[in-house]
């Protein structure tokens, strides 16, 4: 249980994806009243969750259910989590990621009383304009418009900087630590970058916490992290440790993303101002993340 008292109505966007799933489901097993948004046709049916079919780039649609609601609390996680550094990847995500979050702070705004937690990125550079990659750029776009939001229209809004949040049941089977885990339980070698890079890994019951701590904190700008960088060599290693396997890596057989920098979150501010720190260890939260993956399917005899 969180030491947060949820707000008595959420949205959440983005509702069926990584964090999202964890966090509705802390949410309804802490009592809250909890709606979700997807694009989907066929939304899914989560015990305690109420779906809402809506294109929130539709800046009218999303204003229509957010009237219709009157959340306490939105937490905005949809988004184009897409790392690409491909020129036709850049509307698509402006629009899944800025043109969103804009709808959702003006129809927010017009409420008398609702709180919105963003999704930011440790990625979009904070007060640095040099941005790497177009969900980056859009992300650091947000968290300004949340900022006008806040000065202009006096939206109580505050924005995490999730640094690389992991844990069970990442959909995204691409991520290094899903992807590796996948790799060792099969019994194959798999193909990961240089390693040297280092990464600020922070656990998804963490990302939770904080999203239900910036729901009755302050506003601002807060990054969530655990402050620490780890190679990906060394993280590898955490895996093969988990999984219990001697299976060597293919260090170097895909290649590194270019502009890539080493982004450690500061955790201090959220520490002080939303009495949020991160609790599990990068090697007890790999444990969990391991044993929470599904047993490989056995081949058939021949």
């Amino acid at each position: 249980m969180s030491a947060h008292t949820p707000a008595r109505r959420y949205l959440v966007t983005g509702g069926r994806g990584f964090i999202g799933r964890h966090l509705l489901a802390r949410l309804v097993a802490e009592g809250a009243e909890v709606h979700a948004t997807t694009r989907s046709t066929a939304p899914p049916a989560d015990p305690g969750v109420r779906w809402w079919r809506v294109d929130l780039a539709d800046a009218a649609a999303t204003e229509e259910l957010v009237t219709r609601l009157r959340p306490d609390v939105v937490v905005h996680l949809a988004a184009r989590a897409d790392g690409t550094r491909r020129l036709d990847a850049v509307v698509p995500i402006l629009t899944d990621t800025l043109l969103s979050t804009v709808s959702i702070l003006a129809a927010a705004a017009r409420l008398p009383q609702c709180k919105v937690v963003l999704a930011g990125s440790v990625e979009d550079g904070g007060h640095q304009p040099d941005v790497h990659s177009p969900y980056a750029a859009s992300k650091a776009a947000a968290a300004t418009y949340a900022t006008l939001f806040q000065g202009l229209w006096q939206l109580d809004v505050t924005v995490l900087r999730l640094a690389m949040v992991y844990g069970p049941h990442d959909p995204n089977e691409h991520r290094l630590i899903p992807s590796v885990v996948a790799a060792f339980r099969e019994g194959r070698r798999p193909a990961v970058s240089s390693g040297t890079r280092r990464i600020d890994w922070v656990y998804v019951d963490d990302v939770v916490d904080a999203f239900l701590a910036a729901a009755d904190g302050a506003c601002g700008v807060f990054d969530v992290g655990s402050g620490t960088l780890v190679s990906i060599r060394d993280t590898v290693r955490l895996v093969a440790a988990a999984v219990g396997t001697a299976i060597t890596p293919r260090f170097g057989a895909a290649g590194d993303r270019p502009l890539e920098r080493e982004l450690r979150a500061d955790p201090e501010p959220a520490r002080a101002d939303l009495g949020w720190q991160p609790r599990v260890s990068l090697a007890e939260g790999i444990a969990r993340t391991v044993a929470a993956h599904p047993a490989p399917l056995l081949a058939a005899a021949g």
